[in-house]
């Protein structure tokens, strides 16, 4: 497919991901408009096509892993790793693992928050794609990247389904690239 036939189809793909997602109004907390992502895995061809529309990205890309962030970013991550038959690992809220972890903490929109991976989960010649469903401000993408990095994995791209583009997420990912399907 040439490259405006690759646009047409995000365009929908983009429109038919915007329709599905419910706005659910102060939840968790007042003011706060939660972008409910569950209708999208409710839909078996939608959710098909956002996990081939990642996978169309990433593959060829020499990717060696996955990691998912607690707990939409497991639904997503460990279906794009299945797809293309990579590993797939955890990153969790802290206490969560059974292993031995490294852990960090940062700030996140709703106050602060401590992750782990265990400390097997990359090696120093993995090339990572971390997933998640959405970026709101960066910090817990931020803090799997440097989980990453602290392990000697080298972070090839953040990918998202949903950007939350007026919370600037990606300033706090500097230099690390990121990719996002929808965008508001």
């Amino acid at each position: 497919m040439g490259d405006a036939g690759d646009r047409n189809l995000m365009t929908t793909l983009d429109t038919r991901i915007k329709q599905s997602i419910r706005d659910i109004p102060d939840f968790p907390k007042p003011g706060i408009i939660f972008k409910d992502i569950t209708p999208v895995v409710a839909d078996p061809p939608l959710f098909r096509d956002v996990i081939a529309a990642f996978a169309d990205r990433y593959q060829g890309k020499g990717l060696t892993t996955i990691i998912g962030i607690e707990s939409r970013g497991f639904i997503f991550g460990s279906a794009l790793a299945h797809k293309m038959g990579l590993p797939f690992h955890l990153v969790r809220k802290k206490g969560k693992l059974p292993y031995k972890t490294i852990q960090t903490s940062y700030d996140l929109e709703y106050g602060s928050a401590t992750i782990e991976m265990h400390v097997d989960a990359i090696t120093p010649t993995d090339v990572v794609l971390v997933v998640d469903d959405l970026l709101a401000t960066g910090g817990t993408a931020a803090a799997a990247c440097e989980l990453v990095s602290r392990q000697g994995g080298r972070v090839h791209e953040c990918a998202f389904m949903v950007e939350l583009d007026f919370l600037n997420g990606r300033k706090l990912l500097k230099d690390t690239p990121v990719f996002s399907l929808v965008h508001y």
